[in-house]
């Protein structure tokens, strides 16, 4: 699947319609999101079944600031719904393909379970 821009208008819409979303936090004239750019596109054609979207921070100022980016690149991952990597700086491939490997490896019901319970123990 191509590598598609997300934007405040549909970045909802799309983290909640499908199971996993990469999330490239960058900027035009970022050096290392440069860089970051080709590695994130050959995974997107790796993984099929996954959305890659790319965020240019110069235009969603409100999308990077709802999320915190301090720097970037800055990837963030969501897995049905939830937040569950974000890293800032740039991946190699082979780190990338951990990271994704890792991510469709997870216990989505048990992290559902760690998430209640730090929910209720904070209450």
């Amino acid at each position: 699947m191509a590598v598609i821009e997300l934007t405040q208008h549909n970045f909802d819409a799309v983290v909640q319609g499908n199971d996993l979303v990469l999330v490239d936090f960058w900027a035009p004239w970022c050096a290392p999101c440069r860089g970051f750019a080709p590695i994130f596109e050959a995974a997107a054609a790796k993984y099929p079944d996954a959305v890659f979207g790319k965020v240019n921070t110069d235009v969603e100022q409100e999308l990077g600031s709802f999320f915190q980016i301090r720097s970037i690149p800055t990837l963030m991952i969501f897995r049905q719904q939830i937040g569950i990597f974000s890293q800032a700086g740039s991946l190699p491939a082979n780190a990338l393909e951990e990271v994704i490997t890792q991510a469709l490896a997870l216990d989505m019901d048990e992290v559902r379970r760690e998430i209640a319970q730090e929910q209720s123990t904070a209450h």
